[in-house]
């Protein structure tokens, strides 16, 4: 049973050298893998969550990052993905030819003995981490399938952006204050400040820059708890703005608005970047 648990240990660890290597090759060609070029001829496919067609289940994490290159490598139309199965079960199949991408799902599970050991000696269960390879189809890279799961969703009322943000803001119970000419989440008193809208050239970025912030305060003690003690330049601050800007793509894309890189290119630790101010207790963009 350990060799079991070891083989499926090494294969994660294949799985993520594999997805990191992809990215980090992705971001020395000077690509950002949650930042993609809707509306260009390589990227045909409308700005949105990639989802399941079967299921109309979004996908999350590390999968929007795979299928997101996926269709701007591959110029494909929609963002809607199958099984091979799957599309068989719709009455269609995937066309003659083609290759999948593949995608992760993790989770956990217990093993049998381990309940048993559990119920023995009255000691809490250990759950099991796993982590699991699918590969899935573009429906465009399949045939006969229902004309609906083919068609491209339509694109929302422009009007509609500003309220879906802000329904968003609220939701998430984050105190959220507008005002000055930074922002910035500040951990130490978990609050999030940003300019008025009217202050940036374009609206659109006010939104970005709230989505980005709020992606900042995500990882306070009461809710994810990251370590957000990191100083410019470190490797730990890059991690944390690679979070926010990722947080921020993919509420883009939920809400169907364009998202833009903002602090990528800062990114790479520099010897000589100056020292952040650690007595704000700030986190600023």
């Amino acid at each position: 049973m350990s060799r079991h648990y070891a083989r499926a240990g090494a294969d994660r660890a294949s799985l993520y050298d594999d997805i990191t290597n992809k990215i980090i090759a992705e971001l020395e060609a000077g690509r950002f893998p949650w930042v993609q070029p809707w509306g260009t001829a390589a990227a045909q496919a409308p700005l949105a969550m990639p989802a399941n067609a079967a299921s109309g289940r979004a996908y999350s994490g590390i999968n929007v990052l795979i299928l997101w290159g996926a269709v701007v490598e591959h110029g494909f139309p929609v963002q809607g993905w199958l099984t091979f199965r799957q599309a068989l079960s719709l009455g269609g199949h995937v066309r003659k030819g083609e290759h999948g991408t593949t995608v992760v799902y993790a989770d956990r599970f217990i093993p049998d003995d381990e309940k048993n050991r559990a119920r023995e000696t009255g000691e809490a269960a250990q759950a099991i981490p796993f982590l699991k390879r699918f590969i899935v189809f573009n429906v465009a890279q399949c045939e006969n399938l229902p004309d609906d799961l083919a068609a491209a969703p339509s694109a929302p009322e422009p009007g509609l952006i500003e309220p879906t943000v802000e329904a968003l803001i609220k939701a998430a119970g984050i105190d959220f204050r507008i005002g000055g000419n930074r922002a910035y989440y500040v951990p130490a008193h978990d609050y999030v400040q940003v300019p008025p809208p009217q202050a940036y050239f374009e609206t659109i970025d006010w939104h970005r820059t709230a989505l980005h912030e709020l992606g900042h305060a995500t990882g306070h003690a009461s809710r994810v708890g990251r370590d957000l003690g990191g100083a410019f330049g470190t490797k730990r601050y890059a991690f944390e703005e690679l979070v926010a800007e990722m947080n921020a793509a993919f509420c883009c894309a939920s809400l169907a608005f364009t998202p833009e890189a903002r602090t990528a290119l800062r990114l790479v630790p520099a010897g000589n970047a100056p020292a952040r101010r650690q007595e704000t207790m700030s986190r600023s963009s």
